[in-house]
């Protein structure tokens, strides 16, 4: 484990500046043999759609995003390798030995919830650097938005009781596991199994016994009196490895009444969760344990859990391991990252990608995002994307536009707004101070309870509106003509 100065957990890793798509580098070898290294662009991050259908999505993924941005360097090793390909030119390749980071990056702060088509990240900088970035970017920021989102759904469903990341066996990978744990308290989770996100992170490491330890003693009752002796401050114990009821249950309770550790609980991992929860409890509360808590693992997800807990389930925290760390229901996080404007001599192109998908048609230009909120409730209205040199009012009526039909504008008043991206590097160096991991799981927490609860419906959420100025509208529009299609003829955002 390492620790920077700042006291952030740095997950020790390869150097992944070779992380990368291989076309990126044929690409940025293209763009410096065409005379075009200097030139400056603009991409974007953003997202089409939320997953599981949801009001909204949770951005994560920013500090690591920090610390392989810092780290940019192609070792003499990465340099023979490239050399070996055949197809990069000594010139490029002595740009890569001397290789240094000049970019300048905004993106919207860890534990914000975002929305669809709106930027995330911002690049500027030299068209090889801002290209070379792509693939770590994106799956930086996929990955831990993905599983924060998922585990916020997770957590609303739960409804206050408490849930642990129990996900790392099923992970795709070490890193998912640890960066996952991570995101996953973003989320609202309140621990993780993971022992070392709690080394690197400080996020609660926390876990029971397996049905192993039960197993190997001569028998459940002694297994349990063990781990009362050595555990006072923690003994959960797991009462399902052979019969909850007949026998789980009575040997934990005797347990606790003989032992009185400090913590008591007992953990059920299979059968019917929403009936032998209730019936413990019923039987615990009987027997003068009402400080006993349950706790419930299985392969739960938000649906499971709201589904027991409409059932009127007895309990008081979950674990969740693979439907959580994988994301399962839906395992892709589909952020992109688009060039919107190329700047030479100061002037700065908007550039447009259209497609016969009208839903993959971008928004050109270097651009900004504002979350406008009601000045009353201090509820989020919705979000407007400008572009840069727009004048944005603050408190004055204020004219926004549907992506879809021009007609569908709007005028606001009675509000307050607040850009979304923040700077993070500036010509290459670091601006931003990296917040700590519980201050952004808070500031989750915060932004979550300004979204209307209409938004955080599962099924059927309402749409949250992300909406253009006029100015944009009117570029997006002009571009579109002059490849024959027009904004008042597609669905797309």
């Amino acid at each position: 484990m390492q620790i920077n100065e700042s006291g952030h957990g740095e997950y020790p890793q390869l150097n992944n500046t070779m992380l990368t798509d291989y076309y990126e580098l044929t690409m940025a070898n293209g763009y410096f043999e065409s005379g075009m290294a200097d030139d400056i662009g603009y991409f974007d991050m953003f997202f089409r759609k939320i997953p599981d259908g949801g009001g909204f999505a949770i951005m994560a993924g920013v500090e690591q995003l920090v610390s392989y941005m810092k780290n940019l360097t192609f070792t003499d090793e990465d340099i023979e390798f490239l050399r070996g390909k055949g197809e990069f030119s000594e010139g490029f390749l002595d740009y890569l030995k001397n290789f240094r980071f000049e970019c300048d990056v905004w993106a919207v702060p860890e534990g914000t919830p975002i929305f669809p088509y709106e930027p995330i990240v911002t690049v500027r900088g030299p068209i090889i650097q801002t290209q070379m970035l792509e693939t770590f970017l994106l799956l930086t920021i996929n990955h831990q938005t993905l599983i924060a989102t998922k585990t916020n759904r997770i957590v609303r469903a739960a409804k206050g009781r408490g849930v642990m990341e129990f996900g790392s066996r099923r992970a795709q990978g070490a890193s998912a596991a640890v960066l996952g744990a991570r995101a996953a308290y973003i989320g609202g989770a309140v621990g993780t199994a993971c022992t070392i996100a709690d080394e690197i992170y400080g996020i609660p490491a926390m876990g029971t016994m397996a049905h192993s330890w039960v197993q190997s003693f001569d028998t459940e009752l002694e297994a349990f009196e063990r781990f009362a002796d050595l555990f006072p401050n923690n003994c959960v114990l797991l009462i399902d490895t052979y019969d909850v009821l007949k026998s789980g249950l009575p040997n934990a309770i005797k347990v606790f009444k003989e032992k009185n550790p400090a913590k008591k609980g007992i953990r059920i991992d299979s059968g019917d969760i929403t009936y032998l929860s209730k019936k413990c409890r019923q039987i615990l509360d009987e027997a003068g344990l009402q400080d006993c808590s349950i706790v419930a693992s299985n392969s739960f997800d938000e649906y499971v859990i709201r589904g027991i807990m409409d059932e009127g389930a007895q309990v008081d925290s979950f674990g969740v391991g693979e439907r959580l760390i994988t994301a399962e229901s839906n395992p892709v996080f589909g952020g992109v990252y688009k060039l919107s404007a190329i700047e030479k001599d100061g002037k700065i192109v908007p550039k447009i990608k259209v497609s016969e998908n009208t839903e993959k048609i971008t928004n050109p230009g270097y651009k900004k995002v504002y979350r406008i909120f009601d000045k009353d409730t201090h509820k989020a209205l919705g979000d407007v994307v400008t572009l840069a040199d727009d004048r944005v009012p603050d408190g004055e009526p204020f004219e926004i536009f549907d992506p879809e039909f021009v007609w569908k504008r709007k005028i606001i008043d009675n509000y307050e707004i607040r850009e979304l991206q923040v700077p993070i590097f500036e010509h290459g160096e670091l601006v931003y101070e990296l917040p700590e991991l519980k201050d952004i799981r808070d500031f989750c927490h915060e932004e979550i309870d300004n979204l209307w609860d209409e938004i955080k419906r599962f099924e059927n959420p309402h749409g949250y509106y992300v909406d253009l100025s006029k100015r944009l509208w009117s570029l997006k529009n002009r571009l579109l003509n002059e490849h024959g299609k027009t904004l008042e003829h597609t669905e797309q955002k």
